[in-house]
């Protein structure tokens, strides 16, 4: 008997029982459909952030200082100096925090940004009317705010929001800018942004302390120089690595990398997990079909069938459930991650060919597997003893 024979065997025996068929590929087409599904949702969603990441350039510095008091804080005299370095293009302090937002009767959440016009010029951020933040409002601790899109289309219902009045909390601020929108991001929008003065700030919140900067360094290559530079700052102020660190996009990509290939993993494992219960109903199912068929199998070894014959019946049968299971579940996660692709666009709905082909090659392999004894214990049937089974 060639596979041809044998496929057409395995499809007829499939075809006699198919209800029980659709049921025993069923726990394939979840595990298939599920590792399609999570690994190209976590990668798609991992690439969208690098994506931003790398929009805002790779001459970030972000540097970070802890501590209580003057201990994790930042002098206006430092940032002065860093400044004046040729290598530095911008700088920005960061003091930000979440709390609502009222114009009228209307109130929202919003993250409120105390910083300088540098912020939107390192975060590609872009004014859609209005102006930035001037130096004579960082001077003059003035009450002014540029804010983001969604927060003028909540409070001022489509109106124009410039000069109009803003509070936050409780003080009145005026909106001299406005941001164009930029979406959301994995961890919420950008467009419910407040970016008022940091020195403001520092009095409406009566804390001076500044424990957060970024720096866009004038040339990609210049980066580690600067870096080294503030590094040797801070550790001569303060002693220790341990009151601060500082990051480049480059340590982020890489660890964002890091992190994805892990999750991924994760994820494919977890939903690997099903596969292996499909292939255990599998092998279940094809140990009830070889005893619902011993006599069958009797009469085709009394007749000049070998073993060879009857194994490769059985195992093309299990490699067809599990292939056929396979298919489904991945036409179906294809389907699954574009339809959740086109809901949240941050998820990306692309597939990955590589993603698509393991998954199968694990179900095929599925097939394989757990096909092997059920088809090994029809071939080894005595056919005597099989003749006789009732």
């Amino acid at each position: 008997m060639n596979l041809l024979q044998a496929l057409k065997m395995g499809l007829s025996g499939i075809a006699a029982n198919k209800m029980r068929s659709v049921l025993t590929m069923l726990g394939i087409i979840i595990g298939v459909a599920a590792v399609i599904i999570l690994v190209s949702l976590t990668t798609g969603a991992t690439q969208s952030i690098t994506d931003r990441i790398s929009s805002m350039g790779s001459n970030l510095l972000m540097v970070n200082v802890f501590g209580r008091g003057n201990i994790g804080s930042l002098t206006e005299a430092e940032m002065n100096d860093w400044r004046e370095r040729e290598d530095i293009a911008y700088l920005a302090p960061i003091i930000n925090g979440n709390q609502e937002v009222k114009a009228g009767t209307e109130t929202i959440s919003a993250n409120i940004v105390g910083t300088v016009d540098d912020y939107l010029l390192m975060n590609s951020l872009t004014l859609s009317a209005g102006r930035s933040l001037a130096d004579m409002d960082i001077l003059g601790r003035t009450h002014v705010a540029v804010i983001g899109s969604e927060i003028a289309d909540t409070l001022y219902e489509g109106e124009d929001p410039l000069d109009k009045i803003l509070k936050v909390s409780g003080v009145n601020f005026k909106v001299v800018g406005l941001l164009e929108s930029s979406g959301s991001s994995m961890t919420g929008s950008n467009d419910t942004r407040v970016l008022i003065p940091y020195t403001t700030v520092q009095r409406l919140l009566q804390n001076a302390r500044i424990s957060q900067v970024t720096i866009g360094v004038a040339e990609a290559e210049q980066v580690p120089a600067v870096k080294s530079y503030l590094e040797s700052e801070l550790l001569s102020k303060y002693g220790s690595s341990d009151y601060f660190n500082i990051f480049d996009q480059t340590e982020l990509l890489s660890t964002l990398a890091e992190t994805t290939a892990l999750m991924a993993l994760l994820v494919g494992g977890i939903a690997g997990i099903s596969l292996l219960v499909g292939g255990i109903g599998i092998m279940n199912i094809m140990l009830v079909s070889v005893t619902e068929r011993t006599r069958e199998i009797g009469i085709r070894k009394a007749i000049g069938a070998k073993k060879r014959h009857i194994l490769s019946q059985f195992l093309v049968e299990s490699v067809v459930l599990s292939c056929t299971g396979g298919l489904i579940g991945i036409a179906a996660g294809i389907g699954i991650t574009r339809l959740v692709g086109m809901l949240v666009t941050d998820l990306n709905g692309l597939v990955s060919p590589s993603v698509v082909a393991i998954a199968f090659g694990f179900s095929a392999a599925i097939g394989i597997i757990f096909g092997v004894y059920p088809a090994n214990k029809a071939s080894s049937l005595n056919p005597i003893d099989a003749l006789r089974y009732q």
